[in-house]
């Protein structure tokens, strides 16, 4: 088809008649276009998964978790009392390791 359409470019050239020659210029660039763009849709298309991928590994190591604490008045940081200080009763216990002054 983009052969005819090139061949009708230049006999319409040739006669003079400059607006069926820019139809038929039209006509035969579209054409390669889309031959040009079909093929390239075909090789992606049969390309597309042949190419194993693996994943990507992470340049950076995952960051160390510190154990939670508590912020003292002081600014100084204690470590979280456990559940189980909590529900031990022993509320002194809990008073020392969170470093609050009795009132």
């Amino acid at each position: 088809m983009a052969n005819e359409n090139t061949k009708n470019f230049i006999d319409q050239l040739s006669q003079g008649n400059n607006d069926e020659a820019g139809e038929a210029f039209k006509a035969a660039l579209r054409d390669k276009v889309a031959d040009q763009l079909d093929t390239a849709r075909k090789d992606l298309a049969s390309n597309m998964f042949k190419v194993p991928t693996e994943a990507e590994t992470f340049s950076d190591p995952k960051p160390e978790i510190a154990d939670p604490g508590v912020f003292n008045a002081d600014g100084s940081v204690s470590a979280t009392p456990t559940d189980a200080d909590k529900n031990d009763g022993n509320i002194n216990k809990l008073i020392e390791r969170l470093n609050v002054q009795p009132r």
